[in-house]
């Protein structure tokens, strides 16, 4: 598969979201690991998750111990499978889920994200979402300070805005090596921040980048031009979503969610899927 650069790391161009698994709503435990075990098997090296991925009774932590256990039995090497995981949310059912951005508490919650990863070092580790109640500088310190104590490789953010991404890259300087948003077809307000992650040379990774759990099967009935290139070129138009979202710009590494071994395996196909200049033109218009 492709490949595209997070910090250190080379990872596949096509990333898997693994939110879906752990929320209420959620396959049983055999087909997730089955979907992840199927993302690997299709090339991903890339597993975004977040603590605060659980439901009632599971507690913080719920998509980690999923994803080690699915790792650890895969079978095969998996040393070069990036999990990125954040913290800075507590989940809360209804929502919406708590924001809680005091180093204090982030630092401790990448302690227990290591411990449930079954790592010594997260290789990428991101503020889930800005705590209005805690100066933004303030959280982003206590990332600096993780990566200084070996905690965490890479630290990334989350639900960031321009300037908060220029304030973060300015403390964390080349230790900040990505910005999370929510990007996709039916939401394109994080174009500019997109843009900037290009010009600092940061990942830029598009969560929900189908439209959302309730969403993506919707895809073609909402957006005329995807279900007609997918059409031109035989592909779903889930496929060509995650196509053009690359051909935005090499720093894109969209990270579709999926809860059956299918949607993963239709997804990556993406990674490899070219698309003519008049059909991203198209897209894009």
């Amino acid at each position: 598969m492709r490949q595209r650069r997070i910090g250190s790391f080379s990872v596949s161009a096509i990333g898997l979201g693994g939110m879906p698994m752990s929320i209420p709503g959620r396959k049983d435990r055999g087909t997730s690991i089955a979907t992840i075990h199927a993302a690997l098997d299709a090339g991903v090296t890339l597993i975004d998750t977040a603590d605060a991925y659980t439901s009632p009774g599971d507690g913080q932590g719920h998509n980690e111990v999923l994803i080690a256990e699915a790792l650890s039995s895969y079978g095969s090497d998996t040393s070069n499978v990036l999990v990125a995981t954040k913290g800075g949310l507590i989940y809360s059912d209804p929502g919406p889920w708590a924001r809680t951005g005091t180093p204090e508490y982030l630092k401790d919650a990448a302690k227990q994200s290591a411990t449930r990863l079954g790592v010594e070092s997260i290789g990428l580790y991101q503020f889930h979402r800005p705590d209005p109640d805690v100066p933004y500088a303030e959280s982003i310190g206590a990332l600096k300070e993780l990566v200084a104590e070996g905690v965490i490789v890479h630290a990334g953010i989350s639900n960031a805005n321009v300037d908060q991404i220029r304030e973060a890259h300015g403390i964390l300087g080349d230790d900040l090596v990505s910005v999370q948003n929510q990007f996709s077809p039916a939401h394109l307000d994080s174009r500019p921040e997109l843009d900037l992650c290009a010009e600092l040379s940061l990942a830029f990774l598009p969560w929900s980048p189908l439209g959302g759990i309730k969403r993506a099967g919707e895809l073609a009935d909402d957006h005329a031009a995807f279900a007609d290139v997918a059409t031109e070129v035989g592909v779903s138009p889930q496929q060509v979503a995650l196509a053009w979202e690359l051909s935005l710009s090499e720093v894109v590494v969209p990270i579709p969610g999926a809860s059956r071994p299918a949607s993963i395996e239709d997804s990556a196909k993406a990674a490899d899927l070219e698309l003519s200049d008049d059909q991203v033109h198209r897209l894009g218009a």
